[in-house]
């Protein structure tokens, strides 16, 4: 770990991610890179150049993608892992983190949610604020759970999935890849197939 932070993305979702950060109080500066050269400053923090400079600080800073689309930010983090950038992960002082949890890099875990015992988070995922995630769960590389989505016990997302805000998964289900789950679902049996699932239950709108 380094002392300086570089967020990969400075609208909505990096600005988050830079609070966060801020709140850790792990590093002694924190800047992001970012594409729109119309701006400077981002959450008071600098923007010291766009994403295609990453390689003129992989060797001062911890580097953290904080772009919110799952595609864009699976892409952006292999690409730093092939160059060998150290990826930190973001764990908000208010998110309760249960016992044998293990989360990897560049997951964020946002303000208020809850990672029970015995769970497994991939890298590159958000945990949105407010969101629960029970025990023994296994969440799958680069998913997005967003605010105030809950997931019981034993429950597998498949990665790059995403789930709208305030769903709700039930006890024992697994859901797919590349799935979107939409806002106030819940799913109560087995997803399969990739495709967008809406309403109680969940049922598949397209495909």
């Amino acid at each position: 770990m380094k002392n300086k932070l570089l967020i990969i993305g400075a609208s909505g979702h990096g600005k988050v991610v830079a609070d966060i950060a801020k709140k850790m109080n792990e590093w002694k500066s924190i800047s992001f890179l970012d594409d729109n050269k119309r701006i400077d400053v981002s959450m008071g923090l600098q923007i010291i150049g766009t994403s295609d400079d990453v390689l003129k600080y992989i060797d001062d800073f911890d580097i953290f993608v904080g772009v919110g689309n799952n595609s864009i930010r699976e892409k952006l983090q292999e690409s730093l892992e092939a160059i060998g950038a150290t990826i930190p992960k973001l764990i908000h002082p208010s998110a309760i983190i249960g016992n044998n949890v293990e989360i990897k890099p560049g997951t964020v875990v946002m303000p208020g949610a809850v990672v029970n015992c015995s769970t497994l988070i991939g890298k590159g995922c958000i945990i949105n604020s407010g969101a629960t995630i029970d025990h023994d769960n296994l969440i799958e590389d680069y998913v997005h759970i967003s605010p105030g989505a809950h997931l019981a016990g034993t429950v597998k997302i498949g990665n790059g999935t995403w789930l709208g805000i305030g769903s709700i998964v039930s006890n024992n289900v697994s859901i797919t890849k590349n799935c979107k789950i939409g806002a106030g679902a819940v799913v109560i049996n087995d997803i399969e197939k990739g495709g967008t699932y809406m309403g109680v239950p969940a049922k598949i709108f397209k495909d």
